[in-house]
């Protein structure tokens, strides 16, 4: 079995604090932490700007022995700009935090590759590294787009992100995904959804952001998916469910995310 990793998507209503117990309590590994939010406004808890928290978030770390597998998200529009990331960087290192994920939104690909090459550089001084999430409604739709802008950063902290759900519905391949060098992948999402995708990017914006279904019960192929994943990273459960969040807290559902995921893993070993 791979190390398990709470993605802090899945329990965005728990500050880090409160995520850190959860996931020792359910029997994961490490959490990812969403320092910054996925959109303009969106949730997140911003520990770099919080000293009380991030003191207390340090103190959970420590007393649980749960460490800190990424940071969330590092958007890249137009007006992004490398040095405006200086106390994310600082904080991610002294929470022990080991990756960023960062997602493109930059049309223009030839400068968002020149900024990421730069935000790799600047990870690298803190002990990060810097992984390119494809999604499909964003300037870096798949894997094939992703593989070739960090194949042109040539910075070796970077890395491409493979999310279950974004995998499925960007129509990436498994062949694709083989031939990429293990040591662009540091980590990987997984989760499950209906075997056929919304019919519009609304509807897949939404199911990505809040109704993503527990590994096994949906209809993505993740067996093969799993297998073709190197089994030696640490796999972020990112399972949004927002309508079982009415009747299931945040515990019973990282529990049930977890049993799930450990589940279908173990169903793709020989």
């Amino acid at each position: 079995m791979p190390t398990f990793s709470l993605a802090a998507l899945t329990v965005l209503e728990l500050a880090p604090p409160e995520l850190v117990e959860v996931a020792a309590s359910c029997g994961y590994d490490h959490v990812g932490i969403r320092l910054l939010p996925a959109v303009p406004g969106g949730l997140a808890y911003p520990l770099m700007d919080d000293v009380a928290a991030l003191n207390e978030t340090l103190a959970r770390l420590d007393a649980t022995g749960i460490t800190v597998a990424d940071l969330e998200v590092v958007a890249f529009r137009p007006e992004t700009e490398v040095g405006t990331f200086a106390a994310f960087f600082e904080t991610g290192a002294r929470l022990g935090a080991k990756h960023i994920l960062v997602a493109g939104y930059d049309p223009d690909l030839r400068r968002f590759t020149d900024r990421f090459a730069k935000f790799c550089e600047a990870a690298a001084q803190h002990g990060l590294t810097a992984d390119l999430e494809f999604m499909p409604w964003t300037s870096v739709p798949d894997l094939r787009t992703a593989n070739r802008i960090v194949a042109q950063v040539g910075q070796p902290n970077a890395g491409v992100l493979v999310d279950a759900l974004h995998f499925d519905r960007s129509k990436s391949l498994i062949g694709e995904l083989v031939g990429i060098p293990a040591d662009r992948l540091h980590y990987w999402q997984l989760c499950d959804g209906p075997a056929t995708p919304p019919a519009t990017t609304a509807e897949m914006l939404h199911a990505a952001r809040s109704e993503r279904m527990f590994p096994g019960e949906g209809g993505i192929d993740l067996v093969s998916l799993v297998k073709a994943m190197p089994t030696n990273i640490p796999v972020s459960i990112e399972v949004p469910t927002a309508s079982l969040a009415k009747t299931l807290n945040a515990e019973a559902r990282a529990r049930r995310a977890l049993a799930a995921a450990r589940k279908i893993i173990a169903s793709a070993q020989p």
